[in-house]
């Protein structure tokens, strides 16, 4: 797959505790990009957080480590992250969590597989 130029990065802001057919919501998204065929996907957790609720998590405070942020990024063309934002509402819906979504236009500098 070649991936070059103009790009969207869609960014998912969700909790670690978030869970949807008896699997972590962020385990969910990646398998279901993957499957949709998306160029990539990055999970990256987060330290502290607060969003809609306004509730604070933490991993200073012990009761909250268990639900710390979770950022989920990927990146492929307009028309193939638009595509898989459907299938991401309905995740994430089903889930019954909360979160956010971004996206924003990227330019694609490399993006190529390890060649070992």
């Amino acid at each position: 797959m070649k991936l070059k130029g103009k790009a969207k990065l869609l960014r998912i802001f969700i909790g670690e505790a978030d869970r949807v057919y008896q699997r972590p919501l962020y385990e969910a998204i990646v398998y279901g990009a993957k499957k949709y065929g998306l160029a990539g996907v990055t999970v990256l957790r987060g330290i502290m957080s607060f969003g809609a609720s306004s509730r604070i998590h933490t991993s200073k405070i012990f009761s909250l480590a268990d639900d710390l942020p979770i950022i989920v990024e990927i990146v492929d063309s307009t028309e193939k992250v638009e595509g898989f934002l459907h299938i991401l509402e309905l995740l994430i819906e089903k889930s019954g969590g909360g979160g956010m979504i971004t996206m924003e236009q990227v330019d694609v500098i490399r993006y190529q597989a390890q060649t070992k």
